[in-house]
């Protein structure tokens, strides 16, 4: 079992001390404070897993100090303990980002499941994210060393990025070098693709994915013939793990209906890529005009 450092504030401390002492046995350090200010000075000064952080103190509040220790450690796991059930100081700390709350009398097991719940939930989630990649690191390697169609290729895309993503919080720094040497070795495989495929692309060839003149007449133009309002937003150079990064923050207000890839115009450039879109013209006619 995996050892915390803990930081505990309470104007009450000495209350608390059989539940320090259980933390303690457990193989967890906990340094105990009274007061916000005695909180905030041993957040700049030492390092911690986790804050216990009591609602009602005098002086600085639980609040304000859970604020100022986002300012100083935004990452930093803290759990609110109250006395009070009050809606809006839940409210107001969960919208301050605290990890979880605990309301007083306190229960020795109660306090142990909050800190394995918050801490090693993202451990779980970082070991699973890794032995995910690990099988999937075969199938990737064997499907981009074979002779691919484009939309295999936005299938390899996918997979590469989807695992980038789960290890971003990964600590295992082997597993992240390890995904970053397979991109670039399918980066080459991929560039290869391209220098044998272009050119019958852009001559016509039927059998070819969406490329950038072709976006607005194959997917937007047919919601405008619905005759709804309709906003199309383009963003310039977006990726698609960047879109799926900051799908989560837009989910809570937009629902995605469909999700596609194209293939971008070279050279890439804005005039000839980004052009390409809103003209539904090609490089060579875009130069001409």
């Amino acid at each position: 079992m995996q050892n915390y450092q803990i930081l505990w504030a309470d104007d009450e401390i000495e209350l608390l001390k059989a539940h320090i002492l259980f933390l303690e046995q457990k193989g967890h350090h906990v340094t105990a404070v009274n007061s916000g200010i005695d909180a905030l000075e041993a957040v700049n000064e030492s390092r911690f897993d986790i804050v216990f952080l009591d609602e009602n103190m005098p002086g600085k509040t639980g609040l304000e100090v859970l604020s100022e220790i986002k300012k100083i450690r935004p990452t930093m796991p803290i759990i609110m303990i109250t006395k009070s059930e009050e809606e809006h100081i839940m409210e107001e700390a969960i919208g301050k980002q605290i990890s979880d709350y605990l309301i007083k009398p306190l229960n020795p097991n109660q306090i142990l499941l909050s800190l394995k719940k918050t801490l090693e939930n993202n451990q779980l989630v970082s070991q699973q994210s890794n032995l995910a990649y690990q099988r999937d690191f075969q199938r990737i390697s064997r499907q981009y060393n074979d002779i691919l169609e484009y939309d295999e290729w936005i299938d390899v895309f996918k997979s590469l990025s989807q695992h980038e993503i789960s290890l971003d919080s990964s600590i295992n720094q082997g597993m992240k070098e390890v995904l970053e040497m397979q991109k670039k070795e399918a980066n080459s495989n991929f560039t290869r693709f391209i220098h044998s495929n272009y050119e019958d692309w852009v001559s016509g060839d039927s059998d070819r994915p969406m490329l950038s003149p072709e976006l607005m007449e194959e997917r937007v133009l047919p919601l405008v013939e619905k005759g709804r309002p309709l906003f199309f937003i383009l963003i310039d150079n977006l990726r698609y793990d960047q879109w799926k990064a900051i799908e989560p923050l837009i989910s809570p207000f937009l629902s995605v209906e469909r999700e596609d890839c194209y293939f971008a115009m070279l050279p890439t450039t804005t005039s000839y890529a980004r052009n390409a879109i809103f003209s539904g013209l090609w490089p060579t006619e875009i130069a001409q005009k």
